[in-house]
């Protein structure tokens, strides 16, 4: 049973400390998709064979520890109920542990050379790691525990994405710069990292200090049944709109990956003016405020999932018609930013809203079964984007060594420039085209299936009402 501490609804405090959260962690982990490639070949010097498989051993970490997270937060709030809530004490916990690391993690594995210098590389991503799961895990799960109604979740997604959105930019402005004035160095990347992980930690605390657990468990119960292998594969049996949403995110996770990585390359490479990306970052900005706020409008009148579908469509468009013109022609560096701006932004709509359908997904598995598993769908789609983004970080990396590049050259070889077009305008154009193929032709949620989900909501609720 729920007992609710706040019997008014969000206010305005909550949203704003709830956009905080993401805000704060992706200051430090933005670095770790679009930056951090540099940073492991130019000055560390990391082999990309060897890059690659550590990448594959992190990610393979990172996918795991994320229901290990969630079972820990499960167990230690059955046994001590701590009044203060389930979520929130691990935010205070983990918070300055996530600056701390970030810190290190782009400094310390500077001091040392050779073997030893991968092993304290090593040992420190997965610290960081570690403790960035600690903090995003329950940030992302205080949303149950925030809200209590369908518009109050809307809220407090919403303001996630304008969060997530900003603390993904502000990296991105900040850490070319310094890159652009000081090189490829360590201290560039000591002093961008050092800034932006004190930024971050002061999010993190305005997210903890915000917002409020408003909806908690009386009696945590110790003996509820784990959720099964066998009932995770029926869902994929019979649930095609979540089956569209995990092809969906392993397609846009890849895409995203792929392209983060190896955009500095881009840049700095082929298009020689790598300080163009805190442009590209401040261009995003707006265009993403100007999505979550036209959205959720436009959704209204057309439908959520055929507006993604149209935006992933333009995208992957947009991305094959600069990929021609790339191979064809001189294009200019500001020509390509806006292009690639305009393209990525479309796609990202999908990012934006996917919760949304992973609700609607949630909803059509209890129809269809019987039961309502929330943990069980929403761990195994995040999986998939863990796949995702394991699959574009070291598949990017090991096409790094194999188009040719040379870390620290004056210039690149055609062969290998014509590569990094490929890998970072080219591959986007696939996944997206890829993403689509899934809401067109796997989701199956027509406005008459929609129709039959809210009358079964409606009469499991008279019944619990009876």
């Amino acid at each position: 049973m729920a007992k609710t501490k706040n019997a008014g609804g969000l206010s305005m405090k909550h949203k704003i400390g709830y956009a905080f959260g993401d805000m704060g962690g992706c200051m430090t982990f933005a670095l770790m998709g679009s930056i951090v490639t540099r940073y492991y070949t130019n000055v560390l010097q990391v082999n990309t064979v060897v890059l690659a498989t550590l990448l594959l051993v992190w990610n393979v970490w990172d996918a795991v520890n994320d229901p290990l997270m969630g079972a820990l937060m499960d167990k230690v709030f059955a046994k001590k109920h701590n009044k203060k809530g389930k979520f929130r004490p691990w935010l205070l916990r983990s918070a300055p542990m996530v600056a701390i690391c970030a810190i290190v993690f782009w400094t310390v594995p500077t001091f040392f050379k050779g073997t030893t210098m991968l092993v304290v590389l090593f040992f420190c991503k997965i610290l960081y790691e570690g403790f960035y799961t600690m903090f995003n895990i329950p940030m992302g799960s205080l949303l149950s525990a925030m809200a209590d109604t369908d518009g109050e979740r809307a809220a407090l997604s919403s303001a996630r994405g304008f969060g997530g959105m900003i603390g993904n930019i502000i990296p991105m402005i900040i850490m070319p710069q310094l890159l652009a004035k000081y090189g490829d160095t360590s201290t560039a990347f000591g002093i961008g990292a050092t800034i932006c992980a004190a930024i971050g930690f002061v999010f993190c605390m305005l997210h903890y200090a915000w917002t409020e657990e408003r909806h908690v468990s009386d009696a945590p119960s110790e003996n509820t049944e784990p959720v099964k292998i066998s009932d995770i594969l029926n869902v994929f049996r019979v649930n095609r709109p979540f089956l569209a949403l995990c092809i969906h995110g392993i397609c846009i996770c890849t895409m995203q990956y792929v392209g983060s990585t190896l955009g500095t390359y881009m840049y700095g490479d082929v298009l020689g003016n790598i300080g163009m990306m805190s442009l590209a970052s401040a261009v995003s900005m707006p265009l993403g405020i100007v999505a979550l706020i036209i959205t959720p409008k436009i959704a209204d009148k057309v439908g959520l999932e055929r507006l993604i579908r149209y935006c992933l469509l333009i995208s992957s468009a947009l991305y094959f018609l600069l990929f021609g013109s790339l191979m064809v022609l001189p294009v200019p560096a500001i020509v390509y930013m806006l292009v690639s701006s305009v393209a990525m932004g479309l796609a990202s709509v999908s990012i934006y809203m996917q919760w949304g359908l992973v609700g609607e997904a949630i909803d059509y598995n209890e129809m269809v079964t019987g039961k309502r598993t929330e943990g069980s769908i929403y761990g195994t789609f995040n999986l998939t984007r863990r796949i995702g983004q394991t699959v574009g970080n070291s598949a990017a990396v090991l096409a790094l060594g194999w188009i040719g590049y040379q870390a620290g050259a004056a210039t690149q070889t055609v062969a290998t420039l014509n590569g990094i077009k490929a890998l970072v305008v080219l591959t986007p154009a696939i996944f997206i085209l890829g993403s689509w193929i899934a809401f067109r032709f796997v989701w199956n949620i027509t406005p008459e299936v929609r129709a039959k989900m809210a009358a079964f909501k409606t009469g499991k609720q008279n019944s619990a009402a009876e």
